[in-house]
């Protein structure tokens, strides 16, 4: 933070259930473990978004625990300034996947939209799913299109390959009917509306 941090990405989050953790991810920290340093965070001054990758044999109990404790440690730190959720990707990877349809994508959106009535902001994932369904995430719960990716590893090595530049990204948000705007980790707008 001396040197200028001031947040931190919310991936790794899968999905906050020990079970399905352990099974798609079992190197990866426990569900305990990842609100813990969440929550150490937070309470540091630093400001993360939450996540959620669905899709991966998870029952839907499992993904309601998962936005139960984003909730919970929501009202507790305030720290999340956004959510942002995708369905798994599954080429080049082992698991079988589930439903990451457009629908199931879209359905995740508008439930997580009500249920964390205390995270401001939902990103859609047009790197997941593409501009237009991005753009129907909108209309569905998301209030934000997401970002310009400089360089993304992680869904293009299990072989989605959307990209976009900036003037893509506002040409989506315009034909979606909204108003693009340039903003910072904290939702703060920079340099005015784009034009």
């Amino acid at each position: 933070m001396a040197a200028g941090l001031d947040s931190i990405p919310g991936g790794g989050a899968e999905i906050l259930h020990d079970e399905v953790r352990r099974r798609i991810a079992p190197l990866k920290c426990s569900t305990d473990e990842w609100l813990t340093v969440m929550r150490a965070a937070h309470r540091k001054g630093l400001r993360s978004t939450a996540t959620l990758m669905f899709g991966v044999g998870e029952e839907p109990v499992h993904r309601v625990a998962h936005l139960a404790r984003l909730r919970d440690l929501q009202d507790e730190t305030g720290g999340f300034t956004a959510f942002i959720c995708w369905p798994f990707q599954s080429a080049n990877t082992r698991l079988v996947p589930g439903d990451g349809s457009a629908q199931a994508y879209l359905r995740t959106n508008a439930l997580s939209r009500l249920f964390l009535d205390n995270v401001p902001n939902l990103q859609s994932s047009w790197v997941t799913m593409g501009g237009g369904v991005a753009q129907a995430a909108l209309h569905m719960g998301c209030n934000d299109f997401g970002q310009v990716m400089i360089e993304e590893n992680v869904v293009s090595a299990a072989g989605t390959t959307f990209k976009m530049d900036s003037e893509e990204v506002e040409r989506h948000i315009r034909d979606a009917g909204f108003l693009p705007s340039r903003r910072n980790m904290r939702y703060e707008r920079i340099g005015g509306a784009a034009a």
